[in-house]
């Protein structure tokens, strides 16, 4: 393990590297966030790519693999998908905006209370996007190493706070490539084909698994329609997916690149449920299945390779843990920091502070959360239950309102809570329940307060 250790503190290193290189490049406030908007379709494929697929879509596809064989997929396909709508068929209007955050677009469709009320349920959702990957670095490297938990967050997570916050956006995308190569090699290439050896090969594990396990459906279709109405719903009013939106050079990178990415997606997540299939024949009595991953990692690979897998798995993790923590930090200091200093509006030096500060928030919060799909679960039900029908409306219905939109977002993010407390983080009823409650406010209120005049009056 001396030596997979070694790999692992090589590939930190080099990530802290990156790090200080996109901090040259960061020079201006909109370099920070948005990397200048100025990224061509290499880039702008890898960190998309590497975004959506963090530790919840690696760590737990696997898992679901394990447990349900190939309809695992499906996670990672519903993000994908939503990856593939989001370019095609909102990206040209996006980039036109010139904006930072997701909530800016309430602004201009509503007024400013609608922004700050929306800016909290994002904050909320972007801060458990970078928890999750988080607690998968932290389980991966207990499992691997045997390092206490808390050791393993914040070491892991240590990492991505740091060049996260001295290069911003710039330092996100150096890093995403990288991240995108070494998982796509580590896992698709190396894990994914060595497993199936251990295993017999393919016929072998058609042989040794019930035919259940090769059944695209078999995970079930009320779980199937969630994961769409959660993830690629999701991804479609993400702050974490629209940032990286806003670093396309023009519509037509964002397009044709962010299509290739989510095609990407749903291949990776195909390639997960088989290592968690094989995971399955091999480790058949796992204790805990949420340790499937590191498990058959450690199982079945010797010294060395093992380590670059590894750093593979950190990769996903890393990029998808920073992508939620300068989201969390830009919808702070664009949306709700202004308000607090008089319309000031942030330096790169304030940018530098708040991500700082919502790294340490984001490691904090991990120490105390165990479970990585649970923890995404919770932040695609808040921001769904909370965004998702205001937002639409605010670009697809002319008769809404503020009142409205406040309406819908206040009941629609307490009454998830409410389901989530009440039937449990893995249930399916607080995404529709939040989204129903959500939609009868939303018309409601907007049919009975005061129809918008003038330039309010048009769709975004």
């Amino acid at each position: 393990m001396a030596l997979d250790l070694f790999v692992v503190l090589i590939y930190a290193a080099g990530m802290l590297v990156l790090g200080c290189y996109g901090m040259r490049r960061a020079k201006t406030h909109e370099d920070y966030l948005v990397a200048g908007r100025n990224l061509g379709p290499s880039l702008y494929m890898g960190t998309m790519a590497a975004t959506v697929l963090g530790g919840a879509s690696t760590v737990g596809t696997v898992r679901l693999g394990y447990v349900h064989g190939i309809s695992g997929f499906w996670l990672c396909a519903a993000l994908g998908m939503g990856i593939i709508a989001l370019n095609l068929f909102l990206a040209k209007p996006l980039l036109k905006l010139k904006i930072f955050t997701v909530t800016q677009v309430l602004e201009k469709r509503y007024n400013p209370m609608a922004r700050q009320a929306s800016a909290v349920i994002m904050l909320a959702y972007a801060l458990m996007i970078g928890v999750t990957s988080i607690l998968a670095i932290g389980t991966v490297l207990q499992v691997l190493f045997g390092l206490p938990f808390w050791v393993s967050v914040l070491l892991g997570g240590g990492v991505v706070v740091v060049y996260s916050t001295i290069g911003g956006m710039w330092s996100l995308t150096l890093t995403d490539i990288v991240q995108f190569v070494i998982k796509t090699v580590g896992l698709m290439f190396i894990l994914l084909p060595i497993c199936l050896y251990r295993v017999g090969g393919w016929d072998e594990l058609v042989a040794k698994l019930p035919a259940s396990s090769f059944s695209f459906t078999a995970i079930g279709w009320d779980t199937i329609i969630t994961y769409f109405m959660i993830y690629f719903f999701g991804i479609l009013i993400g702050q974490d997916i629209w940032q990286r939106v806003f670093t396309a050079r023009d519509e037509k990178v964002a397009q044709y690149a962010g299509t290739f990415a989510g095609f990407y997606c749903v291949l990776y997540g195909l390639a997960c449920a088989l290592i968690g299939m094989a995971a399955h024949v091999l480790i058949p009595d796992l204790d805990n299945v949420n340790n499937a991953f590191a498990a058959i990692v450690k199982l079945s690979l010797p010294d060395g390779i093992r380590g670059l897998v590894i750093a593979a798995a950190l990769a996903a993790m890393m990029s998808t843990a920073s992508a939620g923590l300068l989201a969390a930090s830009t919808v702070l200091t664009e949306d709700l920091l202004p308000r607090l200093r008089g319309g000031k509006q942030s330096s790169l030096s304030i940018n530098r502070l708040f991500t700082l500060l919502t790294g340490t928030a984001v490691l904090g919060i991990a120490l105390v959360v165990n479970d990585v799909i649970s923890a995404l679960t919770l932040a695609y039900n808040l921001l769904v239950g909370g965004m998702l029908i205001p937002l639409m409306g605010a670009i697809f219905w002319k008769r809404a309102t503020t009142s409205g939109a406040i309406a819908s977002m206040t009941l629609g993010f307490v009454t998830a809570l409410v389901f989530m407390f009440k039937d449990g983080l893995d249930a399916n009823t607080p995404i529709y329940y939040s989204l129903a409650v959500g939609l009868v406010s939303f018309v409601a209120v907007s049919l009975l307060s005061r129809k918008p005049q003038g330039v309010a009056a048009r769709a975004v």
